[in-house]
């Protein structure tokens, strides 16, 4: 996905999740490898209630390539 479109994707409605994916699309997409690139882009199809419940460990993904890139952007703000 280009650039500009997964940024205007990572924009949602709630603003948690705008100070999650917003930087993260700003400052590491761009670092990751191509499987992991795509898996980011699978999350973004993920509803804002769900990503919520992922970010703020209430929940967690049952795919195993979603629970990755969710692990990486949470490994990302927690450092």
């Amino acid at each position: 996905m280009h650039k500009n479109r997964l940024s205007w994707a990572a924009r949602r409605g709630m603003l948690e999740l705008d100070l999650l994916l917003q930087p993260f699309v700003e400052n590491e997409y761009e670092k990751l490898n191509q499987e992991d690139k795509m898996r980011f882009e699978v999350l973004l199809e993920k509803d804002d209630q769900t990503l919520l419940q992922w970010f703020l460990n209430l929940d967690e993904p049952g795919d195993q390539n979603i629970k990755r890139i969710v692990d990486l952007i949470r490994f990302t703000f927690s450092s």
